[in-house]
């Protein structure tokens, strides 16, 4: 489970579309990882990323093939908005861990990023036959945690005051889901009745990547 057969074509929501990274996204990651407010999100450390960073990070991780890595574009106007991808591959237990980052800030709260995740969760489950995703958000970072209990990810414990920021400890919470649970979720949706389904539209997202 390596390698580029792992990346789709693109992935279609109603909001955005998935595509794989393209060199010229470097300047989008240059300006996101650079930025205060983007890395109080994404980073254990309390500063942005440093330009070499930025860019070892860019190649290694949008660009490279240990990791499925997806652009996240504004289907309305092909705008870059943000990145996601599944890192820590384990073929033998069907397993990933899962990241995501909204760069564009004027962006957070439309739910871009909560479509961009149940859009790779579907890749995960139906596509890739995987059994489990997981990942870590910290606790600060409300809004993705949210987004994320909305995707169906359940709350599985916390490593204790872990972070360090603005003046406190805080706990970083691990989060996962699995295909089990993702197909009980696409069953119920798809006999909701209209009342219920509106109910359940996106906002908002944003979480470590």
């Amino acid at each position: 489970m390596a390698g580029r057969a792992w990346f789709p074509e693109a992935l279609e929501g109603k909001l955005v579309v998935l595509r794989r990274h393209a060199p010229e996204n470097l300047a989008a990651f240059r300006r996101w990882y650079s930025d205060a407010e983007v890395a109080r999100l994404a980073r254990y450390q309390e500063t942005p990323m440093r330009v070499d960073e930025i860019e070892r990070f860019f190649q290694v991780r949008a660009l490279g093939d240990d990791s499925l890595t997806m652009a996240i574009h504004e289907r309305a106007t092909d705008r870059l908005v943000g990145t996601c991808s599944f890192s820590q591959v384990d073929g033998d237990n069907g397993s990933v861990m899962y990241h995501i980052t909204i760069g564009e800030k004027d962006v957070w709260g439309r739910g871009f990023g909560t479509e961009a995740t149940r859009l790779m969760l579907e890749h995960a489950f139906d596509t890739l036959g995987l059994h489990r995703v997981a990942l870590t958000v910290f606790e600060f970072n409300e809004r993705a945690i949210r987004a994320y209990l909305r995707c169906g990810f359940i709350v599985e414990g916390r490593a204790r005051e872990a972070i360090w920021r603005d003046g406190r400890w805080w706990d970083e919470v691990g989060m996962s889901i699995l295909a089990t649970e993702w197909q009980a979720r696409r069953h119920r949706a798809s006999t909701d009745t209209p009342s219920r389904a509106d109910a359940s539209v996106p906002t908002s997202t944003g979480a470590a990547p």
